[in-house]
């Protein structure tokens, strides 16, 4: 049975937006993709750059790496061109009340 974390309140992350989250050695960008959340690893495949700094498009439900343009699904994690070396991590997410919670 998976361990699930609070992470953040519904309240925090509107529509198309993104908030960044650190458990433990995990950095995580947590998403609001018309109400659906989803988290994904926040840290690029390819350098060292935060997921959730760069452009979020909701509508394709991709984000932009900000250092070097490499893009990946939101709702996967998996990357779509390069210089992205492979998928980011993707984590189960679930709403309780007002509490986003991911599992670990």
């Amino acid at each position: 049975m998976p361990e699930f974390h609070a992470v953040a309140k519904v309240s925090e992350i509107a529509p198309g937006g993104v908030k960044h989250v650190e458990i433990g050695d995990d950095e995580i960008g947590i998403y609001n993709l018309a109400g659906e959340y989803y988290a994904i690893g926040d840290v690029c495949s390819h350098a060292y750059a935060r997921l959730s700094e760069g452009d979020v498009y909701a509508k394709d439900g991709t984000v932009e790496c900000p250092l070097h343009g490499a893009e990946f699904e939101i709702r996967t994690g998996k990357h779509l061109n390069f210089p992205a070396t492979g998928p980011v991590p993707r984590y189960e997410v679930r709403v309780r009340g007002d509490d986003i919670e991911i599992a670990l």
